[in-house]
């Protein structure tokens, strides 16, 4: 006989688990007792919210589904900023919530909350486990919901008196995948589609990818002379440096490669939903007057369909259809000026523009892409400050970009903390806005306790950069709710033990990254940045001025 927290790490500990995260509550006290001497590190956070996206990037490094534990209520309602990146990002995540007992259930007792209501829209499964003989069934089919198909966030309620009983029920085996298969006739279409076309571009993004589909993409475009595209923050899923990369379609795209998705006739969709992100706001491509012939490879029957009429629409995991295209022979049509186009736009929009003040992003970011080895883990939130990494940087491995295409601030430092203790024998180093560090900046002292070693690059421009863009394009000059008080932030790592500098001209930041880099510690560097650098194209007074003029 064992209570239901044994049972339960146990479930985890057969499908591969080896480290969860958490804020510990006391209603998940026997789950918390199962995992002690189980051989699954609790990585114990300071907020919930921090707890969710450190499992969620655990989710996108590895494919399997991230583990978070969190307490009812309270808890739960901080969780679900994590629930929300895995569900827009597509990535496995299980978030196990403490519960109420079950005899007061329906009494709105203390910190009671119906999970199912609440994280309907935001997860692929919510259910309670109500009886400890099941925990074993539920664990199992958790895993196998959150890595099929679309992938996705599951959620389970655990009532404490559930949780606390003891049964004899068996272990089950661990989730297996489905067997893969892309069928002949499949491969054949797409590639017809293709061969037909004028002015094709490949879409390759979603969150079902590896170095092998990344490697494969790269013979496939280079066989077929194709110019390849990816969605907002899926820039690892080909090696940028490869001439048939043209560059991310997303929140400050290359107008350029925004104007091409326009004239594209033929458009190969490999895993992306192209949503309203990648389309700028559908007016690059209008699901109501589609100018394109649209292909969609995607695991999840439900999604072909849903914006666009694909033709064909095939349900197949994008790794093996890349692959399968990857063999094929190269037809007689010649796309080379087409790609040459596009990839000589992409390399001009990679040349930094200035922007003012003596410490210039762009120039941080160019040397980052310069001299972080290919397979250093880069991670971010959201925040204008990302629109210079997304610009200027360049990523060569897949499994280096953690950053969350919801647009959720705060994500970067859990996420390189999850990366640094996940893969520790390689460099991770976030980039972070002073307001998006600000959100999680507590998950600091969760990265000194358990040893997690990323360099934190902070850009500090005393702002919500985004907000404050978006309110001088509408309401220029009437700044309200956008200013920031901003800590030491150099100070605050030292404070936790880390290391800690100030970097206030383009000439100091490469001796500081190496100082950073050389402690071995927790480390951030404070970028000072001038006030007036709001965008990678336009300072605030140019965007001020610039609404005004329409307004006249």
């Amino acid at each position: 006989m064992r209570h239901g927290g044994q049972i339960l790490v146990q479930a985890l500990r057969d499908n591969g688990v080896c480290r969860v995260f958490s804020v510990p509550g006391e209603s998940f006290l026997a789950a918390l007792d199962g995992l002690h001497d189980s051989g699954i590190a609790n990585v114990v956070c300071r907020q919930e919210g921090g707890a969710a996206m450190m499992a969620e990037a655990a989710g996108k490094l590895t494919g399997r589904p991230g583990v978070a534990f969190v307490t009812r209520g309270p808890g739960a309602t901080n969780a679900s900023a994590g629930v929300h990146v895995a569900r827009q990002d597509s990535t496995p995540m299980i978030l196990f919530v403490g519960q109420i007992a079950r005899g007061d259930t329906d009494r709105e007792a203390f910190q009671e909350v119906d999970y199912r209501a609440m994280f309907a829209p935001l997860a692929k499964w919510v259910a309670q486990i109500d009886a400890t003989d099941r925990i074993a069934e539920y664990v199992a089919r958790a895993f196998h919901v959150a890595m099929s198909g679309r992938p996705g966030p599951v959620v389970l309620a655990l009532p404490e008196d559930m949780l606390s009983g003891r049964s004899d029920a068996p272990d089950l085996p661990p989730a297996r995948p489905a067997l893969p298969h892309v069928a002949p006739d499949a491969v054949a279409a797409v590639a017809a589609a293709l061969a037909g076309a004028s002015r094709p571009l490949v879409v390759a993004g979603g969150s079902q990818w590896s170095q092998q589909a990344a490697d494969d993409l790269g013979r496939f475009a280079a066989a077929w002379d194709l110019p390849v595209a990816v969605p907002f923050r899926r820039q690892d899923r080909m090696d940028n440096t490869l001439p048939h990369y043209v560059g991310d379609l997303g929140v400050g795209m290359n107008p350029a490669l925004g104007a091409a998705l326009r004239e594209a006739d033929v458009i190969v969709s490999l895993g992306s939903r192209l949503g309203d992100t990648l389309t700028g706001g559908y007016t690059l491509m209008d699901p109501a007057r589609p100018h394109a012939r649209v292909v969609m490879v995607h695991p999840d029957p439900d999604q072909l369909g849903v914006l666009w009429r694909a033709d064909p629409g095939v349900v197949a995991d994008p790794r093996r259809m890349v692959a399968a295209l990857a063999d094929l022979p190269a037809p007689a049509a010649s796309w080379s000026a087409w790609r040459e186009r596009l990839r000589a736009s992409y390399e001009d929009w990679q040349q930094p523009r200035p922007t003012p003040g003596p410490l210039r992003l762009e120039c941080v970011i160019d040397w980052l892409a310069r001299n972080l080895p290919p397979d250093a883990i880069v991670t971010n939130g959201a925040g204008n400050y990302a629109s210079f990494l997304h610009r200027y940087y360049r990523w060569r491995c897949y499994g280096t970009q953690l950053a969350p295409t919801s647009g959720s601030m705060g994500y970067g430092l859990p996420a390189a903390i999850s990366a640094s203790l996940a893969r520790p024998d390689r460099m991770t180093v976030c980039l972070a806005g002073d307001g998006c560090l600000q959100m999680t900046v507590n998950e600091l002292s969760t990265a000194a306790q358990y040893g997690a070693t990323p360099i934190v690059i902070v850009a500090n421009n005393g702002r919500y950069g985004t907000i404050r863009m978006h309110q001088e394009r509408h309401y220029p000059g009437r700044v309200s709710g956008t200013d920031l008080f901003n800590p030491d932030f150099a100070a605050l790592a030292r404070a936790y033990g880390g290391h800690g500098e100030l970097v206030e001209r383009d000439a100091d930041f490469a001796p500081a990254f190496e100082r950073a880099r050389l402690s071995g510690r927790l480390s951030v560097i404070e970028l000072r940045l001038n006030p007036e650098a709001l965008t990678p194209g336009a300072t605030l007074t140019q965007t001020r001025d610039a609404a005004l003029a329409a307004q006249a």
